[in-house]
């Protein structure tokens, strides 16, 4: 029981001599360098505190993963991020056109709208996949990693400009092009059965 005790106040005068410690170091302001500079590690022996930020801010990596954008002009709604996202962050919505509505800037021909196009950072994990199988190169990783909001909605982008009325004449007018294909295959149909 004694050794128990002892032990106890060992542990916790260690803990405080530790804490006494850090409150009376040395408080100055941590240099901002990169991993690869050679003093990186020998600032903590310093007695420095961490960066303060949002004053001083890390240097961001160039192959860093961070906040997703997604250029909608190159877009081409194929849904392969989606598919691929494993934790389903990407919603995408496609209406298909009537006929071509235009290239992406790597010459690839547009034939669907894209309706919907939100991404909830919210779920995401920052795997990357989305932009690895993007035919055209529309959705990339920028180097934006601080996207502090208040709401957990606010952390759904919106990509696609497309309005409700708009989408819905889109539906409209592909609907009706499908229904007067219809139609006339099968009078083409009636018509070989009649002739024949």
């Amino acid at each position: 029981m004694l050794t128990k005790l002892i032990n106890g106040f060992t542990t916790a005068w260690k803990g405080l001599s530790l804490t006494v410690k850090h409150l009376f170091a040395n408080n100055s302001a941590r240099r901002i360098t990169t991993v690869s500079d050679s003093n990186y590690f020998k600032q903590l022996e310093k007695g420095t505190n961490t960066i303060q930020y949002p004053k001083q801010q890390l240097p961001v990596p160039e192959i860093g993963r961070y906040q997703l954008d997604v250029e909608m002009d190159d877009c081409i709604v194929c849904d392969l991020c989606a598919k691929v996202c494993p934790v389903d962050c990407i919603d995408i919505e496609a209406i298909k056109a009537t006929e071509a509505i235009g290239q992406t800037s790597d010459g690839t021909t547009k034939r669907l709208y894209a309706a919907k196009f939100d991404i909830d950072m919210a779920k995401c994990m920052y795997c990357g996949l989305c932009t690895i199988v993007c035919p055209t190169e529309c959705i990339v990783m920028t180097n934006q990693y601080d996207k502090t909001v208040f709401e957990l909605s606010d952390l759904v982008y919106e990509f696609s400009d497309m309005p409700p009325e708009v989408a819905a004449e889109k539906r409209a007018l592909f609907d009706k092009q499908q229904a007067e294909k219809q139609a006339a295959k099968l009078a083409a149909m009636q018509k070989k059965e009649g002739g024949a």
